[in-house]
């Protein structure tokens, strides 16, 4: 039902100074930017997380220097794709806010028509000319509703440009982390082959004394070309996870990076921990998690929005007119108020509210199946680093061992008290040893970092003191 109350037409210079008056706030309308939505949408994803003092500004190059940890999250986050992605994303759930905040403000909508008349008797033209300011006054909470929901998007948008960001800031890690172990891969197959070449040497040279037997010989042969083998598939991985690399920073795989030294094994440190109190940590900074919570309170806004679209609204309009009929001219105004009562609409409202009801369920469902994961999560990240931490200690040993044993293995055959095999056997134990080394410090760089990621503290800071030994 519509009730309309319109005004007898008052001359045009009694309306428009009133309609003046009421536009004159709405001149903001030639800024890009009334609303600021600019201010509230969340910082690019490199600034956000550095948490360094004098950050430089983006780069898209790749450093003079050799390639630190550092290095390789910076340009991460300040060339790869993903990144603009979800910055953008969240800057247009920004404006959706101005959207919904738009609608507190009246509209104003001009019209210009020109008319020819033919008739029997006469042809004549007729112009006319309308300005019209409409704006809803009440509308029982449907706006409020509409900003509230908009709002909560732009938090959940916000946590997951965080919760993205920090999976790139992971994914970088791992991808410079593989890239040095596979290089520090190819120092130990490379080892294991000048191990190989010598064992042959001995035995080549033992049999051309008539001190070895020919089979001697051809299994020293053997395990040298396997070892050559192994060094060029080893070579080949390093080339993969430089590619992999270079792609996870925003470069064409085909790119040459250099990368910083292969300083050794990290320094042990004991990760003994209340699991618990670790878990209720990370349900407290995960992005994801407040990303789940920001969508479950839009959910809960939008229940309140199809529940306000089907009540009443009331608003007013206003505007001059200006008519000429066959060069008589008039001109006019109006002022009305509108009453929009729904009464009945086929149940639409009803299906609504129950609709976005169980919208809100499925969020709150979300939510706690990620409340009931980041433990999970939490507890498996935890368990890899402790077994890393302990298993960098066993390797240690395991190499040393290993050495020793290649050592005494090899002056035995020297000296013509031991065989070949006990030669062979202790060099590919040597061999495996070093591999089970550089593995387990992969292991202990990576599942440190994934910890961080899982307690949803995964920053620069993570980095500091990597940073000051060149990882």
């Amino acid at each position: 039902m519509k009730v309309k109350l319109l005004a007898m037409k008052t001359p045009i210079r009694r309306i428009l100074p009133v309609f003046l008056y009421l536009a004159m706030p709405f001149v903001w309308a030639a800024e890009p930017d009334p609303f600021r939505t600019e201010v509230i949408a969340p910082l690019k994803p490199s600034p956000q997380l550095s948490a360094r003092v004098g950050e430089a500004p983006c780069s898209t190059d790749l450093p003079s220097m050799p390639l630190t940890a550092i290095d390789a999250v910076d340009l991460t986050l300040c060339n790869n794709p993903q990144t603009r992605e979800i910055w953008a994303a969240s800057r247009a759930q920004a404006a959706l806010v101005g959207v919904a905040q738009s609608a507190w403000f009246p509209d104003i909508d001009g019209r210009v028509s020109a008319t020819r008349n033919f008739t029997d008797a006469r042809n004549f033209n007729q112009n006319t000319a309308a300005l019209t300011l409409s704006w809803l006054m009440f509308d029982f909470g449907q706006r409020s509703a509409n900003i509230e929901n908009a709002q909560q998007l732009l938090n959940a948008a916000a946590s997951s440009q965080n919760a993205a960001v920090q999976s790139l800031f992971l994914s970088a890690l791992q991808s410079f982390y593989t890239a040095q172990a596979t290089r520090a891969a190819v120092v130990s197959a490379t080892q294991a082959e000048r191990s190989a070449q010598e064992g042959f040497q001995v035995a080549e040279g033992r049999y051309k004394a008539g001190v070895a037997t020919p089979a001697d010989r051809l299994q020293a042969q053997t395990a040298f070309s396997q070892a050559t083998l192994n060094r060029i598939k080893a070579e080949g991985e390093a080339r993969n996870s430089l590619g992999t690399l270079a792609n996870v920073l925003g470069f064409d795989a085909q790119q040459r990076i250099a990368l910083v030294e292969y300083q050794g094994m990290p320094v042990e440190k004991v990760f003994q921990r209340d699991v618990d109190r670790l878990i209720d940590e990370a349900r407290q900074r995960r992005p994801d998690l407040k990303a789940a919570e920001a969508q479950l309170k839009a959910a809960e806004a939008g229940i309140d929005l199809a529940r306000a679209q089907g009540r009443p609204t009331v608003s007013v309009s206003t505007g001059p007119t200006w008519q000429e009929i066959g060069g008589v001219a008039a001109n006019g105004g109006n002022v009305g108020i509108t009453l929009n009562v729904p009464i009945f609409s086929g149940f639409e409202t009803t299906y609504r509210v129950r609709s976005a009801a169980a919208q809100a369920e499925v969020r709150a469902a979300q939510r706690d199946r990620i409340r009931s994961q980041i433990a999970l999560d939490v507890w498996k990240a935890y368990q890899s680093l402790t077994t890393a931490t302990q298993s960098l200690k066993a390797t240690a040993d395991l190499v040393a061992s290993a050495e020793q044993s290649e050592r005494v293995a090899l002056g035995r055959y020297k000296a013509g008290v031991g065989t070949v095999l006990d030669l062979l056997a202790a060099q590919s134990a040597l061999a495996g040893a070093r591999l089970q080394r550089i593995q387990a410090a992969l292991d202990w760089y990576v599942f440190r970092a994934t910890l961080a990621q899982t307690m949803g503290a995964l920053d620069y800071t993570l980095l500091q003191p990597a940073a000051e030994g060149r990882p």
